[in-house]
């Protein structure tokens, strides 16, 4: 379907919940993503939610509440994650997550954005970029990340930043808009 080629390329595209396959398949997921929200702690397993997900590594933990657009469908995960409560995945297009990766409560991880031409805009265009998370990144609490960015290993990103840009290995960033601080260093060794 060509709405998904575009939608891999970065191009814009309508949203394709006109496809039936889509529309059944997004709905199947986020129906798995509702019952694990509505579950007892005592009772909470991660296992429910592995299946939504392109792929998913080995001990991951998603605090409930979760929520994600097209039900994880584009959404691959590493090993060793945990997310904190309110993990919200606007996921049109690809996300990537690594190994080891720690997400404070409430981040949002988008990779769709609308044109901004009105005209466009209104006929319910959207536009779709991938998000890269590398090893080893610890993402603050009510941090955003936005379409298109990557965020290299090692790094922290700040409570309540708005990553618009890529940032690079072995690094805090912090800020809205988010942007480097400094290089994580020996010092650091003694935290």
């Amino acid at each position: 379907m060509k709405q998904f080629k575009d939608l891999m390329n970065g191009h814009i595209y309508l949203c394709p919940d006109n496809d039936q396959r889509f529309a059944q398949g997004r709905g199947e997921r986020k129906d798995i993503i509702f019952e694990y929200n509505h579950t007892k702690p005592s009772e909470l397993k991660f296992d429910p939610l592995r299946p939504i997900f392109e792929s998913c590594g080995e001990n991951v933990y998603i605090e409930p509440p979760f929520y994600a657009n097209c039900g994880g469908m584009f959404t691959s995960i590493g090993n060793n994650v945990y997310a904190n409560f309110g993990l919200t995945l606007v996921d049109d297009g690809p996300i990537t997550i690594g190994n080891n990766v720690l997400f404070g409560p409430h981040v949002m991880i988008t990779t769709t954005g609308h044109p901004v031409d009105p005209d466009i805009r209104k006929a319910t265009y959207q536009f779709s970029e991938p998000v890269v998370i590398e090893d080893n990144v610890w993402v603050g609490g009510d941090v955003v990340i936005l379409p298109g960015v990557t965020i290299g290993e090692n790094s922290i990103i700040g409570a309540h930043s708005t990553v618009t840009k890529d940032i690079p290995a072995n690094c805090i960033a912090l800020g809205n808009p988010c942007r480097v601080v400094r290089e994580i260093n020996e010092k650091d060794k003694e935290y």
